[in-house]
């Protein structure tokens, strides 16, 4: 199993950056593919970008394509989400999660960490 613990967000204007950050506990983090989700109110929850387990493979949604990067590091248990050039429609609630590599949908959530993008 492992636990995520997400960090990082916050009120920010359009047109700024945040960079979120997900800790993650036990030993076998490198074994998870990640993923950066969000849930804007009355919206379903949507993948915004996904990483594979060496961090050598990843996507985006079009709708953050060229704006968002994820990463991640395996020594230190993380994955990050920068987020450049953010819109007032990337309000939401991020989460970070994690799946195995058999598994076909996401199994691991942190508790979501809040992203306001206003002026």
């Amino acid at each position: 199993q492992v636990q995520l613990v997400e960090s990082g967000g916050g009120l920010v204007q359009p047109g700024g950056s945040l960079r979120l950050s997900c800790a993650a506990s036990g030993r076998t983090f490198s074994s998870y593919r990640m993923g950066w989700f969000r849930q804007a109110p009355g919206k379903e929850r949507e993948l915004v970008a996904a990483i594979s387990t060496s961090g050598g493979s990843t996507s985006l949604a079009p709708s953050v394509k060229g704006r968002f990067t994820i990463s991640r590091d395996n020594g230190k248990n993380m994955v990050y989400l920068q987020m450049n050039s953010l819109k007032p429609e990337d309000t939401a609630v991020y989460y970070c999660a994690a799946r195995t590599v058999v598994a076909v949908e996401y199994s691991y959530w942190g508790q979501g960490t809040q992203v306001t993008v206003s002026s």
